[in-house]
């Protein structure tokens, strides 16, 4: 019988979490406050297509951005809030500057956003953080596109409107089309990958993908925004916080993997189809690095089926090769060597934040 994510021992760190000062972590309020700048963004940009004559589309606009943006845990609207406020001194954290820093961080959001639209059209899910795919509701359909594409458009209207006056408009817009080509690169590599026999998957190409398309946009972009919100200037900094928010990217992605195939889908808010996608994931690349002849043709007959009864052999098979347990290790020797490179940093932004993350996605359910 395939195991359970709450029947699995994951490990447990003789150090545990290292702690995290109080101003460091995200308070109600502070999320509260987040939240409450959702409908001035609703505002904008409703108000923004409606000055092209186009009312209709204004409504229309304003019902995706309803159901697809507000939902999951916005860690990475968030993650911004914490870095800019943890960065600048306490007089500079005035009402207006505390604003722009929320409204950077749904801009952040909005990227997430169309992204996961698009990805849930290529993957043809079903659902997505507990609910209906934007298009498989039946009054939506294939305009599901273009709504994403005007999701991804606003985030450019909301820079120019409120950020336009700032120094540090260029570096964002500069960082933002940069956070998309890499990370829609990273996709089509996957996408790539995936019409690929899993005889061919490797942990180069796995790596590949998880660079490009997770961890630069889930780590490095909401940290980086933050930084030149803050006025930061220094390339090391910038350099110095690529590496080490890379590597919680990476953690992050095979966390992402594995609760794919062994998480509860009413905490994730997703039904796991990686094994059915022919995704090159961390659980196959590991199944494969360890399967004998027999195995690797098992992999090779039912991995990327959309078959339950081949489904359920691969999972059997990852029971097999102890791949849970390879996991648990896995997950102890990444949680103690990105903490080690973020205590050996000495520059950039505060160790604090990078531990705070790291807390933050170690031994997550969701």
């Amino acid at each position: 019988m395939v195991r359970t994510l709450s029947a699995i021992t994951l490990t447990t760190l003789s150090n545990q979490f290292v702690s995290v000062p109080a101003h460091l972590t995200m308070s109600k309020d502070d999320t509260r406050d987040f939240e409450a700048t959702f409908p001035d963004i609703i505002h904008d940009l409703t108000n923004a297509v409606k000055s092209y004559q186009t009312p209709e589309a204004a409504e229309w606009y304003g019902k995706a951005l309803q159901y697809n943006l507000p939902r999951g845990k916005k860690t990475r609207g968030l993650l911004t809030v914490l870095t800019y406020k943890n960065l600048v001194k306490p007089e500079e954290r005035s009402p207006e500057n505390l604003k722009l820093a929320n409204y950077l961080g749904w801009c952040i959001e909005m990227v997430q956003c169309f992204f996961i639209m698009f990805d849930d059209i290529m993957d043809n899910s079903t659902t997505r953080r507990g609910q209906l795919c934007w298009h498989k509701l039946e009054d939506v359909g294939l305009i599901a596109i273009n709504d994403a594409l005007m999701i991804e458009s606003g985030i450019y209207a909301l820079l120019r409107k409120h950020f336009r006056h700032l120094d540090c408009y260029i570096d964002l817009i500069e960082l933002f089309t940069e956070a998309t080509f890499i990370t829609t690169s990273g996709q089509a590599l996957d996408v790539l990958n995936a019409s690929k026999n899993v005889s061919e998957f490797t942990i180069d190409k796995y790596d590949t993908v998880v660079r490009n398309k997770t961890s630069y946009y889930t780590f490095y972009f909401p940290v980086a925004a933050a930084l030149h919100l803050a006025g930061v200037k220094d390339p090391e900094v910038f350099r110095e916080c690529k590496i080490i928010l890379l590597e919680m990217g990476h953690f992050f992605q095979v966390q992402d993997d594995f609760l794919d195939c062994y998480g509860n889908p009413d905490i994730t808010g997703k039904l796991g189809t990686d094994i059915q996608d022919n995704k090159c994931s961390w659980l196959a690349v590991m199944c494969m690095q360890r399967a004998n002849a027999a195995q690797k043709a098992l992999m090779a007959e039912c991995y990327g089926q959309n078959d339950p009864d081949k489904v359920s052999r691969i999972k059997q098979l990852y029971e097999e090769l102890n791949i849970a347990d390879i996991y648990a290790k896995y997950e102890e020797e990444s949680y103690n060597l990105i903490k080690e490179h973020i205590q050996r940093s000495s520059r950039g932004i505060p160790q604090e934040i990078f531990i705070h993350i790291l807390n933050k996605i170690h031994h997550r359910d969701a």
